[in-house]
């Protein structure tokens, strides 16, 4: 018998030794995220180069669109400016570029995290490295994974939109965009998952850089209409952004994005050696030798485990709520020289007056955003499962279902601080531009709050695939993308009304300004009840951590 085969650590093993190993074991790990990403992002992508080219099909309405899009300080922080109105592609490139490396970002984060700091956290990584496993080997396959994930995403943005019609050129500049967002944070997470022992922290603190990029970024371009601020110019988003797909396409910018994932990367190859195993180079903050009173039970330790999530979306619902109410007064006057974009905010909102029809669509994302939280929460029942933390819970006096309920607290009640975050901060902003807070503020209010019941199908079916077939739990993220396509953009595409239907958004009472009744409401409760329950059934029924 071989000292490979009892465990042995060989001498002379290279620091990336096994990297290959470890990085088919992440890919086949991942066989079901990376999919969903890439489908959810590409889709949205090519949904939104459909919908552009139905509603812009000549060249006087793109340009007259770009330009008044332009005028805008508030949309420009969200999306970016329109550096071309030429052709399709470039409103393309400006409707999801931004946006679009954002979550490209996300995803790349979320993948390198998973496959080091995880690893390690759970303790899986230790057992790996008593084998022929190089002690840069865990990182080199994160990173290798992320740039895979990244790689097809490219490829697949380019092929769609080529395939539409669009510039060859401008497509695999839109592709490298995206991609390039991806391999920068990538790295940054590369860099987070060295400082701290926790995996939560590791993903919050790249987080954090993700959004300060943004911001800057959003910050520069709501002062400058060409994106030459430098605070522009200071964040890795407003590098993709300047790349300028179908608008010049700027093939020099990508040297930046190639220089700050080598220095990122190569700064987390540096600090991986600094470090034992398990351990991060930030020093960890002991805690008090007994614990106090309010971590007393299962629910107290799943608020202590989720609460930095909700403190970090209920933010985020924050700004966006807070720019779609600076948005809403200037919504007549952007869409009145345009019929064909005020139609289309129309099948978006509901027939009703223009603003109360964006302010419904702006809700309705808000919807869709908390959809995105509550799987994430919800899914956090698998992750405790998969790191063993689940087991020494239900090993003492606490039920499967009375632990699964201590997190599902949070898709149920987090979502609802959440939209009513987000449709409080739309209705100061709306308000206070209008000079009516008393009356926007609860209208805008209840219109986020109105799309819980949708969010709570969405959390409910996450449940069922976690409680009966919980290898396939990251197939929730490909039906809330389902959701995503059907609910929100299937109005614009003219989707057949089966598969609109498809969406419990779709089954939502336009908010505000739609006739509301409470037959809707009270049957997407129902039935998120019902799907819950088949859910905890399951769980209650299978062995931990099984099939």
């Amino acid at each position: 018998m071989s000292a490979v085969d009892v465990g042995v650590p060989v001498h002379g093993t290279g620091t990336t030794t096994g990297t290959g190993v470890l990085t088919r074991l992440a890919l086949r790990r991942d066989r079901i995220m990376i999919p969903a990403w890439v489908y959810a992002l590409t889709a949205a992508v090519l949904s939104t180069c459909l919908s552009l080219d139905t509603l812009y099909g000549t060249l006087k309405e793109r340009t007259d669109f770009a330009r008044s899009m332009n005028v805008n300080s508030s949309l420009r922080a969200l999306y970016g400016p329109a550096f071309s109105g030429e052709s399709i592609g470039a409103l393309t490139a400006w409707r999801m570029g931004c946006i679009g490396a954002a979550l490209t970002g996300l995803m790349s984060i979320l993948i390198v995290v998973r496959h080091t700091r995880e690893e390690e956290e759970s303790g899986r990584q230790e057992l790996l490295s008593s084998g022929v496993v190089g002690r840069r080997a865990p990182l080199t396959a994160g990173l290798l994974t992320a740039l895979t994930a990244n790689a097809v995403l490219a490829l697949a943005v380019a092929a769609a939109l080529t395939v539409l019609g669009q510039s060859v050129a401008g497509s695999a500049a839109l592709g490298l965009a995206l991609a390039g967002s991806g391999l920068m944070f990538a790295g940054v997470a590369a860099v987070t998952a060295q400082l701290t022992a926790s995996a939560r922290v590791a993903k919050g603190l790249a987080g954090a850089v993700l959004g300060l990029a943004f911001l800057l970024r959003a910050s520069g371009d709501a002062a400058s209409a060409d994106a030459s601020s430098p605070l522009v110019w200071a964040s890795p988003l407003g590098w993709t952004e300047n790349l300028r797909p179908f608008a010049g396409d700027r093939w020099w910018v990508l040297g930046l994005v190639a220089a700050f994932t080598a220095v990122t990367t190569g700064t987390g190859y540096v600090l991986v050696a600094r470090r034992d195993l398990g351990a991060g180079l930030l020093p960890a903050r002991p805690g008090p030798a007994e614990g106090a009173a309010s971590l007393n039970g299962p629910f107290a330790l799943a608020w202590r485990l989720q609460r930095g999530a909700l403190y970090s979306w209920a933010a985020g619902f924050a700004v966006a709520g807070a720019l779609y109410g600076s948005v809403g007064n200037s919504i007549s006057g952007i869409v009145e020289d345009n019929a064909q974009l005020g139609d289309m905010v129309r099948r978006m909102g509901g027939p009703g007056a223009l603003t109360d029809s964006f302010f419904a669509t702006a809700m309705g994302l808000l919807g869709m955003l908390a959809a995105a939280y509550a799987v994430q929460s919800t899914l956090r029942l698998r992750s405790e499962e998969t790191g063993r933390l689940a087991e020494p819970l239900l090993a003492n006096a606490v039920g499967r279902v009375r632990w699964a309920c201590s997190h599902l607290v949070f898709p149920a009640l987090g979502t609802l601080v959440l939209l009513a975050v987000g449709g409080a901060s739309a209705g100061l902003a709306y308000g206070a531009t209008i000079g009516d807070i008393s009356g926007q503020l609860p209208t805008l209010t209840g219109a986020a709050l109105a799309q819980a019941p949708a969010v709570w199908v969405t959390a409910a079916l996450a449940l069922v695939l976690f409680g009966w077939m919980p290898k396939a739990s990251a197939a929730a993220w490909g039906v809330f993308a389902a959701f995503l396509l059907c609910g929100q953009l299937g109005p614009v595409l003219h989707l057949p009304q089966l598969m609109l239907d498809l969406s419990p958004f779709t089954h939502l009472p336009k908010a505000p300004g739609g006739h509301q009744e409470a037959a809707p409401y009270l049957w997407l409760v129902l039935v998120a009840a019902v799907v819950a329950a088949v859910g905890l059934t399951g769980f209650r029924r299978r062995d931990l951590a099984g099939d």
